[in-house]
This record gives structure tokens, sequence and C-alpha cells, in this order.
């Protein structure tokens, strides 16, 4: 036998044995078996290269790193279901069938489990895996061929001789319940944030952009419809049809059965309700379709979803447990989260030991104390949350209180009446909120510091290069070149950004430090009325709701937010680093424009909109951006529209560009 022939046999048999593991979970050898087969493969195509395929097994171990996911349009729209909650529900969708077909004296339904996972799009032509995709919004997916074909149990070829020349095969991969526990306790020995449930874990395994981090996660496939096919007739029903899929190499759920009513369908969801802890995945519901794929072509859909399926999702389950602690949660935005810390307890199949309480409002309008017999369940299966107390507290509960300095940093945390959620104020200076502040303060109408996005914030702070944006100013460019995917030129375009970026306006500058509430257009205002940083930072409450647009409210989160030293440190770090602006002339407190409301409408020539705006303001003017009866002059450059429109219909004075150039160069000597 030929080198190339042996190849091509051992492939053979380990598809072979992959299907019968996989699909039919009847493998015919042991592990340690089927191990030696791959070894030696994989030392023939070592020692042959020529001969090694794209398709091969031992190819599943994942392609380079993507640049990013290609968009892939289905070419048969992938669908949502319609859900119900209740048997009456269920009742309703079967009576709406059998009204429509009152000649048919029975119609099969199928029922199958409704799996938590991710729904995807396999595209196979004569019997080859050529791409996968996501549902995306139904229309069109993300490309995710290479992550896909790392996962062992999909073929990259369908089995047998006659094969459709277009094949479409709807599914869900999933992580199963025993490699979301081996997943996480993985990413605990290495010190790595652990997934919330599976389906995250599943979503996020598919969207790496390195396919050799996919091939290490334990993701598995169902198949449970078809979208397009041709070239081989489609059988009748759809039970069929994925026992067909089934015979082609697909994996199909060892549950799918077909029933003739209601009941049946009834009997299906109580069944798998009472198995729901005990099978090796999660799901959420089941799916009941009718079975003929005439009757389900005659039915058609309703908006995004067939009228010939639902699913049947499960009530949310609640358990008993003993709320032991709580603890407060930073998210990147500052924000605290009450979060429970409970007695383990299982919940709908999985441990819960952590629950949110969301916020203290709620924790008060629960009346939940520590040491309470609490009600968990995990809202939209998903999220533990405590949803109250089952047990009144004893006489020896505490209750439970806001912190008054952030758990992470230490700063004031504010909480002002009101309002439902509590902040940090150490927004420059708090690690929870590190990765958000800084990508906030390189953002283009900030710092506009091209080319630091999401990632690089999260590599850069991942890797502790930076602590605070203040940071961001003595990177280097041999720190920055040693970081993955960043080549010695885009670090020098970075570092030129970032020197770039040191000169800006005071406006920009305060819009960049994250202030809550405070927008582009508060920030300018705030630099218009006060001139300076150093006078804006030692303002009070009353003297800040001297600023049009700024109320108490604002004025309390501008009060705070200078009020915490780590902030101001940062800040002096900032212009220690060299950020500068350039001076504003003091405010004018005397002249003929001083309480006169002007207008900028349309192209100006010879100014500058910015600068037409600044010199009107030097001379005490105030530069709105809207026209009302308040509007005392509208200055009309070329191509001006419906502003110039509006101050004709209020009989609001008109001046051209001369006109104004007249008033700037007249030094005010004589209003208009």
């Amino acid at each position: 036998m030929t080198i190339a022939a042996h190849i091509t046999q051992l492939r053979s048999e380990i598809e072979e044995h992959l299907y019968r593991y996989h699909v039919l979970d009847a493998p015919t050898i042991s592990d340690a078996a089927y191990d030696q087969l791959f070894r030696e493969l994989e030392q023939l195509e070592a020692a042959h290269p020529e001969y090694v395929t794209p398709d091969s097994p031992t190819q599943r171990v994942g392609a380079k790193p993507l640049a990013g996911f290609g968009e892939i349009r289905h070419r048969v729209a992938m669908l949502s279901l319609e859900n119900a909650f209740s048997e009456s529900e269920v009742q309703a969708f079967w009576q709406r069938i059998n009204d429509r077909f009152p000649h048919i004296k029975s119609i099969d339904l199928t029922c199958e489990p409704k799996l938590d996972g991710v729904a995807v799009n396999l595209h196979y032509e004569k019997g080859k895996l050529i791409y996968a995709a996501t549902r995306g919004d139904g229309e069109t997916g993300e490309d995710i061929t290479s992550n896909v074909r790392t996962i062992r149990m999909i073929p990259l070829h369908l089995r047998g001789t006659h094969l459709p020349e277009v094949l479409d095969v709807r599914g869900e991969i999933y992580i199963s319940k025993k490699g979301f526990a081996a997943l996480n306790e993985a990413a605990v020995r290495r010190d790595e944030k652990i997934f919330a449930n599976p389906r995250n874990a599943a979503a996020g395994s598919l969207r790496q952009l390195d396919p050799k981090i996919t091939a290490k996660r334990p993701l598995e496939f169902f198949a449970h419809g078809v979208g397009e096919m041709s070239g081989v007739d489609l059988p009748t029903a759809h039970f069929d049809c994925m026992r067909m899929l089934q015979a082609w190499g697909l994996r199909v759920s060892p549950d799918l059965i077909k029933v003739a009513d209601s009941e049946g369908c009834l009997n299906y969801y109580q069944a798998m309700q009472a198995r729901r802890a005990h099978l090796p995945y999660e799901i959420d519901g089941v799916v009941y379709k009718v079975n003929d794929y005439k009757i389900q072509q005659n039915l058609g859909f309703v908006a995004r979803a067939p009228r010939w399926a639902i699913a049947h999702k499960f009530p949310a389950e609640e358990v008993m447990t003993t709320l032991l602690a709580v603890e407060f949660q930073v998210g990147r935005t500052g924000a605290l989260t009450p979060v429970a810390r409970l007695a383990p307890v299982a919940v709908a199949g999985v441990m819960v030991s952590n629950a949110t309480l969301h916020n203290m409002d709620e924790i008060k309008r629960k009346d939940i104390h520590i040491g309470d017999k609490v009600m968990v369940r995990r809202a939209g299966d998903v999220i533990p949350e405590v949803v109250g107390v089952a047990v009144r507290h004893a006489h020896h509960a505490l209750e439970i209180h806001l912190p008054t300095m952030c758990p992470v940093c230490h700063s004031h945390v504010e909480h002002i009446a009101g309002e439902a959620v509590a902040r940090c104020s150490g927004g420059l200076f708090c690690p929870a909120q590190r990765v958000q502040a800084i990508l906030h303060f390189a953002s283009r109408r900030a710092m506009d510091i091209v080319g630091l996005g999401d990632k690089l914030v999260e590599q850069l702070v991942a890797e502790g290069m930076i602590s605070t944006i203040a940071d961001l100013y003595h990177l280097t460019l041999s720190q920055l070149a040693q970081l993955e995917r960043m080549a010695e030129k885009s670090a020098d375009n970075l570092l030129a950004a970032l020197d770039k970026s040191r000169t800006t306006t005071l406006a920009r500058f305060l819009f960049s430090l994250g202030i809550r509430e405070v927008g582009e257009a508060t920030a300018r205002q705030l630099a218009e009325h006060f001139r300076s940083l150093d006078a804006l930072m030692i303002a009070d409450t009353p003297a800040l709701e001297q600023v049009a647009d700024v109320g108490p409210i604002v004025a309390r989160h501008i009060v705070a937010f200078f009020a915490e030293k780590h902030n101001v440190k940062v800040i002096n770090d900032l212009r220690a680093a060299g950020v500068h602006w350039p001076a504003l002339p003091a405010r004018v407190s005397s002249g003929k424009l001083i309480g006169k409301t002007f207008v900028l409408t349309g192209t100006l020539n010879t100014l500058a909109r910015d600068e037409a705006k600044e010199k009107l303001q030097a001379l005490g003017a105030k530069v709105a951006g809207s026209v009302s009866a308040k509007t005392d002059f509208v200055v009309a450059g070329s191509d001006a529209g419906s502003k110039l429109a509006k101050a004709e219909a209020l009989g609001v004075k008109v001046m051209d560009e001369a006109a104004l150039l007249e008033l700037l160069q007249s030094n005010c000597s004589g209003a208009p």
C-alpha cells in the first residue's frame, strides 16, 4: 500500500470512529486505540506534508488567527420561534393548526429538547463543509467557519455516496454541563475569569479570533433542521429528515420523538422537565414542530416566526437557601451592584452560590436581611437572582447597608436621592472602571487618540502597562512592540497619536474625564463659563448652577468628581505629562455685545465657525446653536439653510459674513 493510500485509509477509519462515538454514541474501540490511530496519522502527515489536506482530522486544531469576522447571508432565513409558557398556550397553538386543516384526521408533531446554546448554519456542497455562520439577525450571520472546523462532532465530509449538491444544516452548538465545569475549573487554576453559564461559554468560544483557542473548548453540536437542500429528494416529514441527517454523519438529539396530538406534546414536556436536571446539557424548554413539510408550507410564517413550530419554555425554577453575606461589585461605569453570597444550592441543575440583588431599592422593597432564608431563581434561566424572603429574618439578622467607600479603590460612593444606582466617584482611578475610562478618554470626540481601541486597551491594562489615563503618555515604543499583534509601525502610529492629543481644548478635556452627566455640550458650557480648569475645580454647587444646562444633580456630580483626591491626582499627572489647551481670555464684563445672542449658520469663507464663535464670545456675546425669539442676530454664510429661514420667519436680524467682520474689526465701537 502506498503512503497516500495508507493516509487515506487512516483518515477514513478515524472519521468512522468519530461518527460512532459522537453521533451514534456507540464507540467500537477504546480511547487509547483511537489515540494510537490519530498519532499514526499525525506522524505520516508530518513526514509527508504534501499529503496534508484541510479536511484531514489532524487539521481540527485551528488555523491562523483571524483579523475579524466576515458576514454570510443565509440563503434561507434562520427564523426565531414563538414561545409558550403554559398548557393553554400549547393547546391554542394546536387548535390553530387543526382549524386550518379540519379535513385531516391526525397531524403528527415532533418533540425535542430546546438546547441552551448558539444557533448556527452549516453549509455543505457535494458533502463537503464549505462554511458555517451564526444566526445573526436571521438574514445575515457571522462567518465562524474556521472555528466550527475545530469541533470534532461536526463532519467536514458527509457520509455516504448519494449526497445533496447543496445542504444547509441548522443546529445548536453548546457546551455540556461536564465540559462547562471542566472549563471553569481550568480557568480558576489559571486565575482567569470564569464563565457565567454554558451558553455564554459556547458563544464566547465561537467568537474567538484565534481558532486554536476554540479547538481547546469542549464544544458539541446537535442538528435540528435544514435550510436549503438540492440534488436529492427531501423526505416529506421532519422526523424522517432528521434520521437522514444522522445517516449522513450529523448528530441529532436522541430525545427527538413523534407524537400524535397536543396531549403527546404535554406529556413529553412533563417527562423532559423531570429529566432536565439529569440531562448532560442545559435545556430551557422543548420544541414542537408540525412533522409534515407540506402542512408546514401551508401554515407559513407570521412576522419572523413559523406558524408550524413553538417553543414550550420551562418556568424559572425557584429554590430556598440562606443569605450568608452581601458584597458590592463595581461595574465598568462605576455602578455598585449588591451580590448575594448564598449557601450553595442547585437551581435548574446548576449549583448557585452567588445571585444578584439588583440595587438597594430592591433590597429595601423586598426587606432582605443577611441571615434570611431567601428564594433564588435563574432569571431568564441564566442569571441567578434573589426573588424574595421565604422565611422572615430572626432578631439577630443583619441589615444590608450601602458602603460609603468603593470596595475596589476606596473612593467615595455617590448615591443621589431618587436614583436607584450608586456609583464610585473615582472614575479616573478605580481599577474596575479603568478600561471604560481609558476608552472614553481616547474616543474621537474626547482626546481623539487614533488607534487606541477596545482590544488594545484591554491588553495594555492586562499587561499592567497602564493604571490610569495619565499612564498612556508614558508608554514607550519598546513596551508597545512587545504586545501581541502590535507591529512597530502600529506602535509608532499610536505614539504619534498620543503626542498629538497632548494639545486639545478645555472643553474636550472636560468631556474626556467622563464626569457623570457631563456630555459635550455641558463640557463646552462649563469651559465657556469658568474659562479655566482651576476655577471649575474649586466651584461649589451654587456656582455651577449658574451655568446654562447645569442643574442641581449635574452640579453635585461635578463637585463629587473633583472632591475625590484620586481624580485630582490623575488630572495633575496628565498636565505634568504635557496635556494642555489654549488659555481662554477672561470673561467680558462690559461691552455692547454683552447680553446679545448670536447664531452662526452656513459656511463662512474668511473665518472658521469656531474662530468666529470665539471672537464673538471674547466680546461678551453668547453663541447659541439654535434660533429662537430670544436670538438677537443670525450670521448667515453661504448655503445657509433652515436656521436662516427660521430667523426670517421670526423677524430676527440677519447679517452676512462681511457685516460680521466689520463688527469684529471695529472692536464693537458701534453695535449693529
